[in-house]
């Protein structure tokens, strides 16, 4: 009998290998999220003669280390770039995550200042309703032509850059 902490199964140490039902348990995460997970090379699992998947105890912290980054908003191949950097089969440590998080730091803080930009817009366009204003922040942030003609102008992205004086 397998005892519970805290309501999720206990598997007991001499156990090196967990099914994906173990990892989904203990993890939180749903088998298809791991399966996913595992078909963008973020974890790595290997079969049994059945044909099961196997992962070692430390696809636990892999997976840990996963959603914690996805709850702040890191994209998925973000992070498998940040855990391609670390040795193989080396688990995440504390020490991965304050570096990587500090690397994602500034990234995030341009998130937010761009969420806090549109949350101030959004008034703007209540009123309208189609998102055509003369200048929309909303549905086209770049907008160079809004105030010389009417409703927005998208430019392809090689245009933007080329207005804003970057290269294109």
């Amino acid at each position: 009998m397998r005892r519970r902490l805290g309501g999720v199964p206990k598997i007991p140490e001499k156990i090196h290998e967990l099914t994906v039902g173990q990892v989904s348990a203990r993890s939180g995460a749903a088998v298809s999220a791991l399966h996913f997970y595992e078909a963008k090379g973020l974890i790595r699992s290997r079969r049994t003669s059945g044909n099961q998947r196997r992962f070692t105890r430390d696809t636990l912290r892999r997976v840990a280390f996963i959603r914690a980054a996805q709850r702040v908003g890191i994209p998925l191949a973000t992070i498998r770039e940040a855990l391609a950097e670390l040795p193989e089969e080396r688990t995440p440590d504390r020490e991965d995550w304050a570096r990587l998080s500090a690397a994602w730091r500034s990234e995030l803080d341009a998130r937010i200042q761009q969420l806090g930009r549109l949350r101030d817009h959004l008034t703007d366009c209540i009123g309208c309703g189609c998102l055509s204003l003369e200048n929309c922040v909303l549905s086209n942030p770049d907008d160079v032509f809004g105030e010389r003609l009417t409703g927005s102008q998208l430019l392809p992205e090689h245009e933007r850059a080329v207005r804003r004086g970057g290269e294109g």
